[in-house]
């Protein structure tokens, strides 16, 4: 059975990097904490000097979002990962970036799994495992720099650290935690399982520890006296400005996003209500259901909801449905309908792990943006040792691209700008972080060199100047949801991206479904779209034409400037 507890052990972190392989592209939701991490891990901290050399280096200065954002997760995800990429290679820096952050609220889940295990049994413990890891969301959502996921991982366990570890995600990275944090207080007051004399100490030193840490680094990173979570409670809760992305109605977490969250049916209609009728177990379930519970619903006030919201509450409720499994498979052969539930059980988890499989394999499918800077990446890297091999070219060259709005929301940062040995190299002088002047010597000292690609990447958005011939003469290469708003010459399209539109299910050979072809009216597809379409071929003709998957369609466009020469040369063979 030890050898069971290791795999189980390993199945949760071997997951979470198992999704990050397959899916390692980023959302805007993301893009604060990774490209700050870049930043961090490229210009460094700068001494002097230091409101112009962050302005002009820092991407915040130029996006700097709604709210501001605190700087303390990307600082130490870049200290942790500088050495690891100093040895492996800037080309995988958002992988490592983003599995250390994965890798942490695995260990996380570990260590709330050891606690269930002490408190409530190693079986149970094994459950909990179980129908954590058969869970999509949270698995996926791991590894993905969203500040719910640095504040997800401080509050997971049950020890006596737990209320300074809320107290300081609450201050530092989500707010939201705060409330999570009251009701969990007032029940455990309530039980009565602990006193305002055990509970105020660690409240104050942790909220005192985190002022103490977040204000002045944010403030140096922003260059303005900051608290930023603050700034976005006051935006988000006592504004109510977040209601601008959307309003769901107040049963949306109740009826639609918690089910989705447990992926499993039985979590919630059977595992969890068992484990809080039975005599022996209700205690323990009401500890680990009543707080997330009164959390989502006191929660459901606020008019935008989003599910990665309420992440925090599904840990302790599987921990609950664990509670719930263990009783019935335990309770197998007692009777026929005992052993048909026990079965059940089985057979959902199974079932779980594979839809959570397909979950994974259609959301890989949602950042074209992210496998559109890679192809350019990669083409242009191609093309620049062509140039070199031939001899009309043997330095790195910094290439000038834009990338529309789509494409920044689905996938592309500053991480996949710079191949090569144009990648910088984290060598700092003095054992700190690079600063600005240690890059551009190493940009400078690349010069000649060769190998090395650096997209020097425009991100505007301004209506205005997009309108501007003159606003496009300045590069070379575009990502573009639409080729045609693209002006000021003519334009190749090197690749299309297709990205997802929905599930599709075709039962006769004449259906044609979605735009799953490997050359679409524009040019040829590239990417997982180009994957997608083979296996469909396939399958279709195997089964007679049927199909049931993923659905795609044309996002991102990826052209290249043509230029005079290329333009006569064109002429000519036509």
């Amino acid at each position: 059975m030890r050898l069971l507890d290791i795999v189980l052990s390993l199945l949760i972190p071997g997951l979470v990097l198992v999704h990050l392989v397959i899916a390692p592209y980023t959302k805007v939701e993301e893009s604060f904490n990774i490209q700050a991490t870049h930043d961090v891990l490229v210009y460094g901290t700068p001494t002097t000097n230091v409101h112009q050399k962050l302005s002009r280096g820092y991407d915040h200065f130029t996006f700097p979002g709604v709210v501001p954002r605190t700087f303390i997760g990307p600082v130490l995800l870049a200290g942790i990962a500088q050495p690891i990429i100093a040895v492996v290679g800037f080309d995988h820096a958002q992988l490592i970036v983003r599995a250390i952050l994965g890798l942490f609220n695995a260990a996380c889940l570990l260590v709330l799994s050891r606690n269930i295990r002490r408190t409530y049994g190693i079986t149970t413990a094994r459950w909990y495992l179980l129908l954590q890891a058969s869970q999509f969301h949270i698995i996926f959502y791991a590894s993905r720099t969203l500040p719910n996921m640095f504040a997800f991982g401080l509050i997971l366990p049950r020890q006596r650290l737990a209320i300074a570890m809320f107290v300081f995600a609450a201050a530092v990275f989500r707010s939201e935690v705060a409330l999570l944090l009251a009701v969990t207080v007032l029940h455990l007051l309530l039980i009565p399982a602990t006193s305002l004399e055990r509970v105020i100490p660690p409240f104050l030193v942790s909220f005192l520890m985190a002022l103490l840490i977040s204000v002045p680094i944010d403030s140096y990173f922003w260059q303005k006296p900051l608290w930023p979570e603050l700034w976005g409670f006051y935006y988000n809760a006592v504004l109510g400005s977040s209601s601008n992305w959307g309003v769901s109605p107040w049963h949306y977490y109740f009826s639609s996003a918690l089910p989705r969250l447990f992926v499993n049916p039985l979590v919630w209609m059977l595992l969890i209500p068992l484990s809080l009728r039975h005599p022996a177990l209700a205690g323990g379930a009401r500890r680990l259901v009543v707080p997330p519970l009164l959390f989502v619903a006191i929660y459901s006030l606020q008019p935008h909801k989003e599910a990665r919201f309420i992440f925090y509450a599904v840990p302790p409720l599987t921990a609950a449905a664990a509670l719930g499994a263990n009783l019935l498979f335990n309770r197998r052969g007692k009777g026929v309908i005992a052993g048909g539930l026990a079965f059940a059980l089985v057979g959902s988890v199974a079932l779980s792990f594979a839809a959570s499989s397909g979950m994974l394999l259609l959301s890989a499918l949602n950042y074209p943006g992210g496998e559109a800077l890679a192809f350019l990446r990669e083409t242009v890297l191609q093309s620049e040792a062509l140039a070199a091999g031939s001899g009309s070219s043997s330095s790195s060259v910094l290439v000038p691209a834009h990338a529309d709005v789509l494409s920044c929301m689905t996938g592309v940062t500053l991480f996949g700008t710079a191949t090569g040995s144009a990648a910088p190299v984290l060598r700092a002088t003095g054992g700190g972080l690079p600063t600005t002047r240690d890059f551009v010597n190493r940009q400078q000292r690349q010069m000649g060199n060769g190998g090395g690609v650096t997209l020097v990447l425009d991100k505007t958005e301004d209506e205005a100047l997009l309108a501007q011939d003159g606003f496009w003469r300045r590069f070379d290469y575009v990502l573009a949801e639409d080729p045609a708003k693209v002006k000021g010459g003519d334009w190749d399209v090197l690749g299309v991206v297709q990205g997802l539109k929905g599930v599709e299910l075709l039962v006769r050979p004449d259906q044609q479904g979605g735009n799953n072809v490997v050359i679409d009216d524009k040019g040829p597809v590239v990417g997982r779209g180009a994957v997608v379409a083979r296996w469909k071929r396939r399958v279709r003709a195997l089964t007679g034409g049927r199909w049931v998957g993923p659905s795609i369609v044309p996002r991102i466009y990826i052209l290249k400037r043509v230029k005079d020469g290329e333009k006569a040369r064109k002429t000519v063979e036509a």
